[in-house]
């Protein structure tokens, strides 16, 4: 029969294949999202059965097998050095291993609870901390898996999308918990604990869907374009295009649209140029009473800049926003904006950014300050990741509460509510030219994430330190009760050796495996004199 130790690696082995294997169909470009939910569950469950290495080797090794499918998107797509991508693909691996080992280390010391929470704290903090060390913001969370399923997404509205990551890795971790070896009653309070979270979240999700859109409504519509090209408005292409553009805007406000957003570097202009396709805008803005925004690069005395340009309906002079957060790499040629937010003239309750931009929660709170209910948002994706943008897209909304009219060419443009309902959306590598339309609500409160930020974040960094602190010193504990235990024994099995090197104590000294006692007996005593009874007592090591 196979022993316990050499089944120990076919165990590990088993479960990093299968958390790889949820892994790599529950994240990447295209998730199932009821699959993210367990991927970290077999590592878990096999965490407190196996030594620390094989528990945090089995763990790196499911994500290094889940992310494996990304690595052609980041090197090729998006063009990143092969160490920055190594880097990237790492984080998840390095959280995977830190969260089983801590996991198993308080399982081990009999805290359950504790334990139940070790991962979803670890993971949620790791995600938070590296949203803020690297120049890409928010883009990197399990949060984004759930975006479509709305009872889930809810908690947003009060955590940010790390809520969403706690919840999805403390579902495994609650029920490997519960599932590990040790004392009822503690997995009992792991269960009731994860049974209210799960009815609180459950509760405020089905007060918010219910809840009625507060306010008016706009109608909002969101142009396509080339998947690949950024077009001078002074060659015949760019006139050509800008002509199709100008159809599509009177044929969307016959329909009733207020609004229509064009897509991320539509055009590419300079000095010259800008005029050839700000006149035609500004123009039919005022004619059909419809507020325009255009992306566009924008060329003036030598400096290029990722611009939305708002031509308002009321002939107003045009808003400008320049992108805030430039792709490291592919927008280097640019140079970033900065200030306060901008929004489209004579309607505040518009708002203006770009494309990465909304990988920036904060950004989108800012706004959401600023009194804007609407983001209108010129983007330009690649090709296979558009669901996966629009869907970061709508989830900053439903943080912040505002509705996000995403104009994204070459991927998905999508339209959606601060619920994270999609009013509608298109398939724009298929059909470049779709159009979508969408009555969005302009009247919706701000939400408790827009208020108080990152605060849960936070709190998840800091209840991290404290398991650690836990771990460790429960650790130490242990280690010096193991110690003492060594050091009794091995005095133990040395004293007979020992006292037969004291002939005239050896036939009164008495050995136990607790300690050792020598006692004189009142007749030797009295055979060697008036000298008292002599009682040697252990002494605690």
């Amino acid at each position: 029969m196979e022993s316990v130790p050499e089944r120990r690696p076919a165990l590990a082995l088993g479960a990093a294949a299968l958390s790889g294997l949820f892994a790599y169909l529950g994240t990447g470009l295209h998730p199932l999202p009821a699959l993210t939910w367990l991927a970290m569950l077999p590592v878990l469950l096999i965490a407190p059965r196996v030594r620390w290495g094989w528990a945090a080797g089995a763990a790196a090794a499911s994500w290094v097998i889940g992310q494996s499918g990304l690595w052609a998107y980041f090197a090729t797509t998006l063009e990143m050095p092969p160490p920055i991508v190594v880097g990237v693909l790492a984080c998840y691996p390095l959280l995977a291993a830190g969260g089983a080992v801590l996991f198993r280390a308080l399982i081990r010391q009999g805290r359950p609870v504790a334990a139940a929470l070790a991962v979803p704290a670890l993971w949620t903090a790791g995600e938070y901390l590296i949203s803020l060390a690297q120049p890409h913001g928010a883009w990197l969370s399990l949060g984004y898996t759930q975006a479509g399923v709305l009872p889930v997404l809810q908690v947003a509205a009060v955590t940010g999308v790390w809520g969403v990551t706690f919840l999805v890795t403390g579902a495994a971790s609650a029920i490997a918990a519960i599932a590990a070896p040790g004392d009822r009653r503690g997995r009992l309070r792991v269960a009731a604990s994860a049974l209210v979270i799960l009815t609180v979240a459950g509760a405020y999700a089905t007060v918010r869907l219910l809840a009625s859109p507060q306010g008016p409504s706009i109608r909002v519509a969101v142009l396509g374009g080339p998947p690949d090209a950024e077009l001078s408005p002074d060659t015949g292409e760019g006139r050509a295009q800008l002509d199709t553009y100008l159809r599509q805007i009177g044929e969307q406000a016959d329909r009733g649209a207020r609004v229509v957003v064009l897509p991320e570097k539509a055009f590419d202009t300079d000095e010259q140029s800008w005029p050839l396709l700000a006149d035609p805008l500004a123009r039919i803005a005022t004619t059909r009473h419809v507020d325009v925004v255009v992306g566009a690069t924008a060329r003036h005395e030598g400096v290029a800049s990722n611009v939305a340009v708002a031509f308002p309906a009321d002939g107003s002079a045009p808003a400008t926003y320049t992108k805030r957060h430039l792709i490291p790499g592919l927008e280097d040629h640019l140079t970033p904006g900065s200030g306060p937010p901008v929004g489209v003239p004579g309607a505040p309750a518009l708002a203006l950014v770009i494309c990465k931009d909304l990988d920036f929660p904060a950004l989108v709170r800012a706004n959401r300050a600023a009194g804007a209910a609407v983001l209108l948002t010129p983007a330009w994706d690649m090709g296979g990741d558009g669901w996966l943008h629009g869907r970061m897209a709508l989830v900053r909304g439903v943080e912040a509460g505002m509705s996000v009219a995403r104009a994204g060419r070459n991927g998905r443009p999508v339209i959606s509510d601060p619920a994270g309902h999609v009013r509608a959306e298109a398939d724009n590598v298929r059909d470049p030219g779709a159009v979508i339309i969408a009555d969005v609500p302009t009247g919706t409160g701000a939400t408790p994430y827009a208020r108080i930020g990152d605060v849960f974040a936070w709190l998840c960094v800091a209840a991290v330190g404290v398991l650690i602190a836990v771990a460790r010193r429960q650790g130490h504990r242990a280690n010096r009760s193991a110690a003492l235990i060594r050091t009794t024994t091995a005095v133990a099995k040395w004293m007979p050796k020992a006292t037969a090197l004291v002939p005239p104590l050896r036939n009164t000294i008495r050995v136990s495996p607790s300690g050792f006692s020598a006692t004189t007996s009142m007749n030797q005593a009295a055979a060697r004199g008036p000298a008292k009874a002599i009682r040697a007592r252990p002494r605690m090591p």
